[in-house]
This record gives C-alpha cells, structure tokens and sequence, in this order.
C-alpha cells in the first residue's frame, strides 16, 4: 500500500469530497423543503454540523501530508486544498444561516408577555416586537463576528502554512550550503597539501643549485690556482 504524501492527500480529498456532498444534499433539501417538519429539519441540520466537523478534520490532515510533497508537484495540490477550504467556508455559512432562521422561528414563536398598549405606545412598553428586533440584532452582530473569527482562522492557517514553506525551503538551502562548505573544505585541504609538497620540492631544488654554484665555484678556484701558481 502506498502511503506517499501525494496518495494520502488524494484519498483525505476524496473522503472530503464524500462529505461534502452529504452537507449539499442536506442543505438543498432544508433550502426547498421550507415546509417540513420543524424537527426533521433541525435534526437534519445537526447532522451537517457534526459532518462539516468531519470535514474540517480531513482539511487538517490534508494541510499535513502537503508538507511532505515534493515541490514539484505542490502547487497542484495548494490549490486543490484551497478550494477544499473555500468549499468548507461556504458550506459553514449556509449552516450558520439556517442556524439564524431558526433562531428568528424560536423568537417569533416565544410567548410574549406584552404589557397593556396605550395610545401613545400601541405595541406596549416591553412589547414582542422590540424583542424581537433586538434578539435579531443580536444574533447578526453574533454571527458577523464569527464569520470575521473564521475569516481570521483561514488567514493564520494559510499564513503557518506559508511559513512551513518557507523555513523548510530555508532548510534546504542551508542543508545545500553545509555540503558546499564540505566540499571547499577538501578542495582547500588537497590544495595545502599539493602547495606543502611543490615548496619542498622548491627548497630541495634550491639546495641542489647551490651546492653545483659551489662545485663551480671551486672548481673554477682549482683551475686559476693551477694556472698562475701551479
């Protein structure tokens, strides 16, 4: 059984894949069939909730085997785990939306307890509707704040994900360096050893020229002495 990074990636894609088609079909159907039952919808939604877990899991161990591929082949795979995390988005905020018609649904279907109106306040002094309104108010400026948490999560993921690349690009560089540092080291150590022998060679050869100077020198001595006082 291969367990390359590359086949690993693809068999988590396809298990995403599988997955996310199991939230579409779930979210279509809440999305056309607005007159269901309310609990068949609600369980229906939960089960894309703990689905799009799963999902969000299988985006996880994709981020890790991508660091194992070669960089040759990575881009491919960057941008196939981009539109995987596009698809989870998506899919995320079509389950907080559905999330919020509900909520709406428990607000409007709440018992209120409105006071008696009066002429000058005709929907009472704590009536549903200003509730109501608040409630939904609420649940906006809840769910605009999750969208921006999530909006920051993907950013940081892409982000540590970028900066894996980079050290380990580093890494690599420096690995290439440490063996060009090796390789000048035996270059240099074979070139001090040729340079010790070509100066001994030097001073051998400068002995052996002085010592013929020499033998000249007195044999060129002999000859004058023989020729003037011989």
């Amino acid at each position: 059984m291969d367990n390359s990074p590359a086949v690993l990636f693809d068999t988590y894609e396809q298990d995403f894949r599988q997955i996310v088609d199991s939230i579409r079909s779930k979210l279509d159907g809440d999305g056309k069939e607005r007159g269901g039952e309310e609990t068949t919808r609600r369980a229906s939604l939960r089960r894309v909730e703990m689905e799009l877990d799963e999902a969000d899991e299988m985006i996880s161990q994709m981020e890790i085997e991508i660091q194992g591929i070669p960089q040759s082949i990575k881009p491919q795979y960057q941008t196939r785990l981009r539109t995987a995390k596009a698809d989870l988005t998506r899919f995320k905020k079509m389950s907080k939306d559905l999330h919020t018609q509900f909520s709406r649904a428990d607000l409007l279907a709440s018992p209120g307890r409105a006071s008696t109106p009066t002429s000058d306040e005709p929907y009472g002094q704590t009536s549903d509707r200003t509730r109501l309104l608040a409630g939904t108010a609420t649940l906006e400026d809840g769910a605009r704040r999750l969208q921006d948490s999530q909006r920051i999560a993907l950013e940081t993921e892409d982000q540590g994900a970028e900066i894996l690349m980079n050290l380990r690009a580093q890494r690599e560089q420096i690995e290439n360096a440490r063996d060009t540092l090796r390789t000048a080291d035996t270059a240099i150590a074979r070139a001090s050893g040729t340079l010790k022998k070509m100066i001994r060679r030097m001073y051998q050869q400068r002995v052996v020229t002085a010592a013929i100077i020499i033998v000249l020198a007195l044999l060129i001595a002999i000859i004058i002495w023989e020729k003037f006082f011989g």
